[in-house]
């Protein structure tokens, strides 16, 4: 039976209010630790759907796009969600900002705020009580997916982001953070009808595209991402004293366009690069060097010199970040 509200109208219950309606939050939120799984279920429900590619078969094509969606996606997560929203590392118009803000939300990962919030909370507290996601204190799950299924994960941290919430655009993904993600996965569909009925030599349809496309694109993507919180901070090795566990790993900095280059990146966070030196392949940033070309960002903040040489704990040599 459906809540009731003060004035005696039925309402929906809160879990599932909060499926479309983020401010639909208690205040009991703010300290509920456990995992809510009724609120959880379109994320546990988005893994289940990506098994339909055993169903709708494959084509090229879908798979193209499937890749090609997790490219675009990853890069609109590590280069503005992080970089931009959460440590301001370059400048853009408010168009681009707003433009990038909803493909990142095609990500399904929730909305720049929110992200933003509890980045900074991270790096608030990294790997010391009040740490959302440290592995050394939540473990391997409770880093990787566990943090944000709970109450209190799913609240957004507004100290943190007050100078984005001036942005109505921003609030309102804020709000209603389902709006990219139901977007993106009507254009995939979409997309993939119409190949069907103008293009059938590619030999694709819409539940394909549907499956490869958005769901098992999406479920990719998530778990890339999360590899940052539960791996980075404990598989990979130190170049700099700082004071957490973070890691510098080739392989996750490959996996996620840059972001494995976490030790170089909690020690100096204000950075657009996070793969100092030439050798430590930076994707992300290579794209902001082409967007910067283009002049849609710019005054993408560099590694100062200081902070290569300050709290080294390998040999810097003459090393130099070229």
């Amino acid at each position: 039976m459906a809540e009731g509200d003060p004035n005696g109208r039925p309402r929906l219950p809160q879990w599932l209010g909060r499926w479309f309606d983020n401010h639909s939050a208690g205040a009991g939120e703010r300290h509920a630790a456990n995992v809510d799984w009724l609120r959880c279920l379109p994320f546990l429900a988005m893994h289940a759907a990506a098994l339909s590619v055993f169903w709708t078969g494959w084509s090229l094509v879908a798979v193209a796009v499937a890749a090609a969606a997790f490219l675009i996606r990853m890069f609109a997560i590590t280069g503005f969600y992080h970089r931009y929203f959460s440590h301001r590392a370059f400048r853009t118009s408010r168009l681009f900002q707003a433009i990038m803000a909803f493909i990142g939300g095609c990500a399904a990962q929730r909305d720049p705020m929110w992200w933003a919030s509890h980045h900074a909370q991270h790096h608030s507290h990294s790997d010391a009580p009040g740490d959302p996601h440290s592995p050394s204190l939540s473990g391997f799950f409770g880093s990787h997916v566990g943090w944000f299924m709970t109450g209190e994960g799913f609240l957004t941290r507004t100290r943190f982001v007050r100078d984005w919430a001036r942005f109505p655009e921003l609030r309102f993904l804020n709000r209603f953070d389902w709006v990219p993600p139901l977007v993106f996965a009507i254009l995939v569909f979409v997309s993939g009808w119409g190949l069907e009925l103008w293009l059938p030599h590619l030999g694709t349809n819409g539940p394909q595209m549907l499956a490869w496309g958005f769901f098992a694109s999406t479920i990719c993507l998530y778990h890339a991402t999360f590899t940052v919180n539960s791996l980075a901070h404990g598989w990979g090795s130190r170049r700099f004293a700082t004071h957490d566990d973070s890691r510098n790993n080739w392989l996750l900095a490959l996996l996620t366009f840059g972001e494995g280059w976490h030790n170089n990146h909690h020690h100096y966070p204000g950075a657009a690069r996070q793969g100092f030196y030439w050798w430590e392949l930076d994707i992300t940033y290579y794209g902001l060097l082409a967007l910067e070309r283009l002049g849609l960002v710019w005054d993408l903040r560099p590694v100062p010199a200081h902070a290569l040489a300050r709290g080294r704990i390998d040999n810097p040599s003459s090393r130099s970040a070229a």
